[in-house]
């Protein structure tokens, strides 16, 4: 895959809805698309992490993301990760994601330069980066649901179109 960044309309917007506003493309690679616990649905434009060089690049040496982009950190397998802030210049939220598309636990506002292991506590199969403080103020939390290609469709909590 490698890491892209998303264009066109999407750009930096953060899309709230409620569940009887469908999305015109609720799955597209460049897309995180998270279904919330009471029912909206938040849009992200994002970039792909999905081998280990990417990976360990990650958001380092960024001064500014978009307020509607992040970094999804796709892994081969689902297992534990930790992550941590040596040479990121900006506070992010991360949001551990298990191989179901399934949130199941956040890290809010991780602090620039910071070298503390930041665990995901469960095994997961991908990290969501976004603006920190902003999964709160969206309400992003465990048991939010993730519709995303690179999930195995066949384990996917919310499918793919």
């Amino acid at each position: 895959m490698g890491s892209r960044i998303a264009s066109g309309a999407l750009g930096a917007l953060i899309y709230l809805a409620s569940v009887g506003g469908a999305l015109a493309t609720p799955c597209r690679e460049d897309v995180a698309l998270l279904r919330l616990p009471d029912g909206r649905e938040a849009r992200f434009s994002i970039e792909i992490a999905d081998d280990a060089e990417e990976r360990a690049q990650g958001l380092m040496g960024r001064s500014k993301m978009a307020a509607g982009a992040g970094m999804l950190f796709v892994y081969e397998a689902e297992h534990e990760v930790a992550f941590w802030m040596r040479n990121t210049l900006i506070p992010l939220d991360m949001i551990f994601i298990d191989a179901s598309g399934r949130v199941v636990s956040v890290h809010a506002n991780a602090k620039p330069h910071d070298e503390t292991p930041i665990p995901s506590k469960h095994p997961v199969l991908m990290v969501l980066e976004i603006n920190g403080g902003l999964a709160a103020r969206i309400g992003i939390v465990p048991g939010a649901e993730l519709a995303h290609p690179a999930l195995d469709q066949t384990l996917a909590s919310w499918r793919c179109d």
